[in-house]
């Protein structure tokens, strides 16, 4: 129970006040309520009103008000407070020196509970703003309790010993506090240690506080059980530092001044086992000589407790060893130390002597910043400057006696540490000397041409009042103390009474330095550098960005790149974002319906098991190069997951069915054991076989189970979820003779993303999601997905806290708005369309202790800075509010994915038990239906979307990737349009330029669209036949050039175009599409420019009654072109085609794909490929720099750097690898032309039989496929063609 704060009373004669030159005003404080009042005779910044209350307290509570009856109040102060009345130390709240706010008006009462207490005797009230209409003035209570407690000075020989009540503890749990006071930066303030290795250390170290703890290692050494942790910085300060060490098995809480770091230590112990005793103060002289040349503690412990045993008040009573001491007190001694604290504007001004030949300058600095002026002084002729370059200490001497003369050395490094460093400048005769932190040997020397003579006015911290630019620049930012000047230790004090030398905004007798760095702002081991003013982070390395590293730079799974349009490969994913989980790498399989992320492990196929323990398990340990917790992170979201398990055996039981024990398990998540293999289920002792019924032994339920000598399998898949992956496989039966076994473990595959697609639809705008427990953070990021077709809304808000955030749709614009202290911050992002598009957008927004950052599909974004008050850490649970609760219009519309600081929110299942939700959100096509590419539509689904690519000639899951094949001589692919269908087939149904086709089977419109690559030359590409005497035909002519040849009726002849200046049979992947309307011939080859032409007047302009399309060779009945067959259709084409589609239907790939029912038949080796079908992307070229131009003789080809290359590739590399791959590929052609031409001119051995019988339909088919020169004797007169 906490003892209720109460006013602190204060006599006049406990007041100070800061000192005024001018007689006429004496301070006064009446009661709060009563007359009178504290009002300085100058109002300036220099003015402070010191309180003493008698004796330590623990202030908790300020409360302030004007001057009784007046215009004078102070509107903002800071406190400063101290055990005595001298080294201050500002009051700090969220790691800033405070500003409190004060009053507006002099009878109005503000209070200010303070977050962290004031354990001080001395408080001092700085006024930074007073009123307007009078000047400085104040009434004040404080509010508190008494302070007691027994202090106990060491003097670095004196060590407590804390006796056990037994030799030898094992303790389980232990709570150990203390408060600590020194000036020293090194000290071990307790340690104990058992003889089994076991220790527990807290020492301090650069002034910072580390603590070591060993529960115990193994006795191979294997499992190491040391755990240190650092905490604090500036720690000599000579103020009172609060610790706290609670532990419970290997859970430890250390708390230092309010800062608890929790943490787990290493090893597999939970017990600490310590020998004798634990000390206090330095090592005892029973510890172990390994420990030996650390530091014992110099300076005030008081409070000291270890469970629950109060060390001090034992210490009092002589209950403790304390012979080491040389002389016990129980007080604290004052501190002799004197600092100064300079800001950027400061300066200090002492005096020293003029006129003399020797200079000489020491003080101890601490800074944060890498330059900064430390003294100037003017000499007789010239002057001196001493400062921080680089973290460098640099003395600059010009002496302009006659001739300029400049003199510039340096010492040290990395001296902006914050630590205190010593300066020792000497000149005298003809040289000068530099010392730094007192280390002799490193003292730097240089030659001085002429004598100095000094000035006698030397400047600390900065130089306003000369004209060097360069010292204004330089400003120095810290702390000074023990300046010298001429070897005597100047009088501070008397400096701040006035009596010597002057200043300007310095603080005397008080260092305010601040670490920003500690604790460290920068998560997820970003790393942290700072300057005075502020620090920033370096995110380098660590997966995530921002001002602190708190955005993840990855998506969270791999349907989250899928809605990006990423295609298969391997990515890095962060499942939570922000939280702790690093982000890891995975496979991703973008199927047309599913994506399946995959986890590989480290067990190759078919392992063979060989080595088995003492008790004749082989144990097989699988790893996936992933945590525990990343594993967990997928498979909790996933859809469903699954994981292929085999064991091949000869002679090894497995499960050892139906009633045995198991000779193998596995273990999965939680390391918990299963008894089931591939195909089965948790709790059902049987392999696949068994569950089919199909073992080999149907007395058993696993192939293996029968025990026979011959090799069996039993394999399947692992489905449960829950308790995958498998981490381990032990394995039982392998010991007897000619037993053996082999084990396959399959990735972990995980389908789907339940996260990303968790959504509701939000019907009324006065509806919204309830969520109670929201756990404020310092650093908080929102992130979610909204589609809406209103203008206005309330996406979500929370409520009733300190620091209530609120993010908006207005109009064209996201508002994100949320306090920080006093202040509330807004930020806006103009979206250039509008929002209520009814399609997906993303919104993120970030605020942290440095900046806000509020993001508009990933594209639009404002920062803001954010207040440097009030970013204590909210250690509060407020309610959130998805929509709105407060009386606004609420969000209309869907919202999905929402993630606060990593964690998901379950907006389906909250939906469910909530009126004006519904859970699901239906649409997706209208947001990633551009992602379906080629002619693909988009298919909706409940938790997303598919590409259905059946009428295209593409595949996978975006219809991009290509489907060809590869002809071998004589190949052909018939596709044929049954009468009954022809209508139907052909009728348009989503084509690539939106070509539409007539109800009946005669086209007026038509578009044909295939790519090639071949050496052959002539041969036929593509053949378009009718049940009259129409067709449409591409052929390639004898030197390579492309000829479309078009016969609708109505002309003699068949229309050709000829591109007489482009060698297409050159095995470059070519495209070509074929446009027609009506007489209206478009034509594009590759990406070159589109040609039109026209049909002439006298031809039809329907292309009659379709019925079959050709690839590659025709073999035909009826009227037939006999140029066709004479000239290009033997021996056929040889090469890759690929995308071929007419309209709606792709002949080749219904080919190819045997799953698909469509009239369609192969003749001759059809092999699946795209044979880099895919033509070069350039650009559209003028005639005159096109390489294929007539004349273009002599051109050089152009290459594109701007092909995508894969991440990490070297682009040097991929075109040096181009370069060998051609000239690798330019000599096997040199080689086969060479083989060809051989082989041509050798005699080989005829026959008359046909050899292409065996896949022709008849002889006739097979004597036309086999002999080029047949179709000549052909009789013409024939009406029925066999070609």
């Amino acid at each position: 129970m906490k003892t209720p704060a109460h006013p602190v009373r204060v006599t006049q004669s406990a007041l100070t006040i800061s000192f005024v030159k001018k007689e006429g005003f004496k301070p006064g404080l009446k009661n709060r309520e009563g007359a009178g009042g504290w009002s300085p005779l100058d109002t300036d910044r220099y003015q402070w009103l010191q309180v003493d209350l008698g004796s330590r307290k623990q202030v908790v509570a300020i409360v302030t008000q004007g001057r009784y009856n007046s215009f004078d109040w102070t509107s903002k102060y800071r406190l400063l407070y101290s055990d005595t009345p001298k080294n201050w130390r500002p009051y700090l709240q969220d790691g800033n020196i405070w500003t409190f706010e004060g009053n507006i008006n002099s009878e109005g009462i503000v209070r200010h509970e303070l977050q962290h207490a004031i354990l001080a005797r001395y408080i001092r009230f700085i006024p930074l703003d007073w009123s307007r209409e009078g000047r400085v003035g104040v009434r004040l209570e404080f509010y508190g309790c008494s302070y007691w407690a027994d202090v106990i000075s060491f003097d670095g020989h004196g060590v407590i010993s804390y006796r056990f009540r037994s030799k030898k503890m094992k303790i389980i749990k232990d709570v150990i506090s203390l408060k600590f006071r020194t000036t020293a930066g090194e000290g071990v303030l307790l340690h104990g240690e058992g003889q089994q290795g076991d220790y527990i250390s807290l020492e301090l170290h650069r002034a910072k506080l580390q603590l070591s703890i060993n529960l115990g290692s193994n006795q191979y050494g294997s499992i190491q059980g040391h755990t240190s942790v650092t905490s604090g910085s500036l720690l000599d300060d000579d103020h009172w530092h609060s610790v706290v060490i609670e532990r419970y098995r290997r859970n430890v809480n250390f708390t230092l001044d309010h800062h608890t770091q929790q943490f787990r230590t290493n090893g597999e112990f939970d017990n600490l086992d310590l020998d004798y005793e634990i000390s206090f103060g330095g090592l005892p002289v029973s510890a172990k000589p390994s420990l030996g040349g650390k530091e014992n503690f110099v300076g005030c412990m008081e409070g000291i407790t270890y469970n629950g045993d109060n060390i001090t008040s034992l210490v009092r009573r002589k209950k403790v060893d304390t012979t080491t001491f040389r002389n016990l007190t129980f007080f604290c001694a004052e501190s002799n130390s004197f600092p100064v604290f300079f800001n950027s504007t400061s300066f200090l001004r002492l005096l020293g002597q003029s006129d003399s030949d020797t200079l000489s300058v020491s003080l101890s600095f601490r800074t944060w910043n890498p330059n900064g002026l430390l003294m100037f002084t003017a000499l007789a002729d010239g002057w001196v400057e001493v400062g921080l370059t680089e973290g460098k200490v640099t003395v600059y001497m010009n002496v302009t006696q006659k001739k300029n003369t400049r003199i510039d050395v340096s010492s040290g490094s990395g001296l902006n540490d914050g630590q205190w460093h010593s300066v020792h400048l000497n000149a005298l005769e003809n040289y000068a000397m530099l010392t730094v932190d007192g280390d002799e040997a490193s003292t730097v020397r240089t030659a001085i041409p002429i004598q100095i003579q000094t000035g006698g006015t030397y400047y600390f911290g900065g130089y306003f009042l000369h004209t060097n630019a360069r010292s204004l620049q330089r400003s120095f930012q810290g702390c000074m103390q023990m300046i010298h000047i001429d070897d005597h230790l100047a009088d501070l004090r008397a400096v701040e009474q006035g009596l010597i030398g002057t200043f300007e905004n310095v603080s005397l007798d008080m260092c305010a330095i601040i670490d920003r760095c500690v604790p460290n702002h920068c998560e997820h081991g970003g790393r942290c550098s700072q300057t005075w003013d502020t620090f920033n982070c370096n995110c380098s390395g660590t997966g995530y960005t921002g001002a602190t590293c708190h955005t993840s730079l990855y998506q969270q799974s791999c349907v989250e790149y899928k809605h990006q349009g990423k295609s298969s490969g391997s990515y890095w994913i962060d499942p939570d974002g922000s939280g702790s989980i690093a982000p890891f790498r995975v496979n991703c399989e973008m199927a047309e319906e599913r994506v399946w992320t995959t986890l590989r492990n480290n067990l190759s196929p078919q392992t063979a098991i060989s080595k088995a323990d003492q008790e004749g398990k082989a144990v097989l340990q699988i790893t996936y190069n992933v945590t525990d917790e990343q594993v967990l992170s997928i498979t909790s979201s996933a859809v469903s997951c699954e994981q292929y398990v085999a064991y091949a055996c000869r002679m090894s039981r497995l499960l050892n069915s139906p009633d045995g024990n198991p000779f193998t398990w596995w273990v999965g998540r939680a390391n918990e054991r299963h008894f089931y293999w591939g195909g089965s289920g948790p709790g059902i002792q049987k392999c696949s076989c068994g569950i089919e019924h199909n073992c080999t032994d149907p007395k058993h339920y696993c192939n293996c189970d029968a025990d026979l000598r011959t090799w069996r399998e039993d394999a399947g898949l692992l489905v449960y979820k829950d308790h995958l992956p498998v981490n381990q496989v032990v394995i039982g039966d392998t010991r007897r003779a000619g037993s053996e076994a082999k084990l396959t473990i399959g990735p972990l595959k995980c389908q789907g993303d339940r996260n990303y697609w968790n959504a509701a639809s939000f019907t009324s705008p006065a509806s919204f999601l309830h969520f109670p427990s929201y756990t404020g953070e310092t650093g908080t990021d929102i992130s979610f997905y909204f589609k809406t077709s209103s203008t206005h809304g309330v996406f979500l808000e929370n409520l009733g806290s300190a620091s209530a955030i609120h993010i908006e749709l207005r109009g064209v614009l996201i508002l994100f708005s949320f306090d920080v202290g006093s202040e509330r911050v807004e930020l806006s992002v103009h979206s250039p369309v509008p929002l209520n598009d009814d399609q997906w957008h993303r919104v993120e927004a970030e605020k942290n202790i440095k900046e806000a950052v509020l993001q508009l599909n990933g594209k639009y974004r404002e920062i803001r800075p954010t207040p440097p008050q009030g970013h204590a850490k909210q250690e509060f649970y407020s309610d959130l509010y998805v929509g709105a609760s407060s009386g606004q219009r609420g969000f209309l519309g869907c919202m999905r994915a929402l993630k606060i600081n990593g964690m998901t929110f379950d907006l389906e299942e909250r939906a469910k038990i909530t009126s004006g939700v519904n859970p699901g959100c239906q649409g997706h096509c209208s947001s990633y239906g551009m992602h379906c590419r080629n002619g693909g539509k988009c298919v909706e689904q409940y938790n997303g979307y598919s590409c259905d690519c059946s009428l295209t000639a593409y595949d996978g899951p975006f219809c991009t990737d290509d489907v060809g094949g590869y002809f071998e001589t004589g190949t052909l692919v018939r596709y044929d349009f049954l009468p009954e269908l022809g209508p139907f087939a052909l009728q348009e149904m989503k084509s690539l330029s939106v070509v539409g086709i007539p109800s009946e089977a005669n086209l007026t419109k038509e578009e044909l669209v295939f790519s090639f690559s071949t050496y052959s030359a002539p041969s036929i590409l593509v053949y378009i036949s009718s049940r009259t005497q129409d067709y449409v035909a591409v052929v390639l002519r004898h030197n390579g050039t492309l000829q479309i040849r078009y016969r609708l009726g109505g002309l003699t002849e068949p229309y050709t175009i000829d591109i007489d200046h482009r060698n297409m049979a050159n095995g470059q992947p070519h495209s070509v599409n074929i446009t027609r309307n009506l007489r209206e011939i478009q034509l594009q080859l590759d990406h070159y420019p589109v040609s039109t032409y026209t049909l002439p007047e006298a031809s039809d302009t329907e292309f009659n009654l379709v019925k079959s399309i050709f690839l590659g060779k025709v073999f035909e009945t009826g009227q037939i072109d006999p140029i066709l067959i004479e000239r290009y259709n033997t021996p056929g084409f040889v090469g890759c085609l690929s995308k071929v589609q007419l309209n709606s239907v792709a002949p080749l790939k219904a080919a190819l794909r045997s799953g698909m029912t469509a009239p369609v038949s192969t003749h001759g080796i059809l092999v699946p490929s795209n044979c880099g079908a895919s033509p070069l992307t350039i650009s559209p070229m003028a005639s005159a720099s096109d390489p294929w131009h007539i004349e273009a003789a002599g051109a050089v080809f152009p290459f594109s750097e701007d092909k995508a290359i894969g991440d990490g590739v070297d682009r040097n590399s991929a075109i040096i690898g181009g370069i060998i791959s051609t000239v690798i590929f330019t000599v096997l052609c040199i080689m086969v032309f060479v083989i060809r031409h051989m082989f041509r001119h050798k005699g080989s051995y005829h026959t008359n039989e046909a050899k292409g019988a065996e896949s022709a339909d008849c002889a006739d088919a097979a004597i036309i496929v086999n002999d080029p020169a047949f179709t000549e004797t052909i009789d013409e007169s024939k009406k029925e063609w066999f070609i």
